[in-house]
């Protein structure tokens, strides 16, 4: 981890969804990461008050670039300036990356079961995206629960994704609305079992969400057979 903070600047963004979009930042170092981890960002007001808040990576842009998305949380302090605000050639403190646990290289063998809800989604796109730069032979299942069509992240790169890597297996879990006549509905244990590796196949498994989404899909998985010591977990909100 680098303890200290840089001054970063913005480099371009896209929208992701009407209330997120991915922000692509250059520092000033070489900055290297790994899949999983995150960042600090610190914004000073021009009363000198700060906020500090953490942000995963969705992905490494080599030398000196990374890129966060961010959605907009209607009780945020940060976000909306993030989303709505801040622009190509705007400057911000960034401390990191941070974080060893929640992480994963593709040189680990074994099956890689990564669970989404909402935006947790944005650690496990960074795994995807090293999974397929590395044209990795491990088998990836994604199960990605969201509300609705208009709050997938990342749709058009998980289609293609889901369409080329042979190795990759994609699932959308719409809980208010879904398209093309599916049905609609929160994520259920039997849907999770069945979208998700056999205890047998011994995945790594990580789970992103808020804490109520993955506590509770993490004790489906273990109700179902599967290690705990092999469940890793990353949680925001409350």
């Amino acid at each position: 981890m680098r303890r200290s903070w840089q001054t970063a600047e913005v480099s371009s963004t896209r929208p992701e969804t009407a209330r997120a979009r991915t922000l692509r930042l250059r520092l000033p170092d070489v900055v290297t990461g790994v899949p999983g981890q995150h960042v600090d960002l610190r914004l000073t007001a021009e009363d000198g008050y700060q906020a500090v808040r953490s942000y995963s990576v969705a992905a490494w842009v080599p030398p000196r670039e990374l890129e966060l998305t961010v959605e907009e949380l209607d009780d945020g302090e940060v976000s909306p300036f993030l989303v709505g605000v801040l622009s190509v050639g705007d400057q911000l403190e960034v401390r990191g990356p941070v974080g060893g646990w929640f992480t994963w290289t593709p040189d680990r063998a074994g099956p890689l079961q990564l669970i989404a809800g909402g935006s947790g989604v944005v650690p496990l796109m960074a795994m995807l995206r090293s999974h397929s730069e590395a044209r990795s032979a491990v088998p990836v299942r994604l199960l990605y629960s969201v509300r609705s069509p208009d709050a997938v992240f990342y749709r058009g790169e998980l289609a293609v994704i889901g369409q080329e890597n042979t190795q990759v297996m994609i699932d959308i879990a719409y809980s208010r609305e879904a398209p093309d006549g599916r049905p609609a509905g929160r994520l259920t244990h039997e849907a999770v079992t069945a979208s998700c590796f056999p205890p047998s196949d011994a995945p790594s498994v990580y789970i992103c969400g808020s804490t109520g989404f993955v506590e509770t899909v993490a004790a489906w998985l273990v109700e179902d057979g599967h290690d705990a010591g092999r469940i890793r977990t990353e949680r925001y909100g409350g």
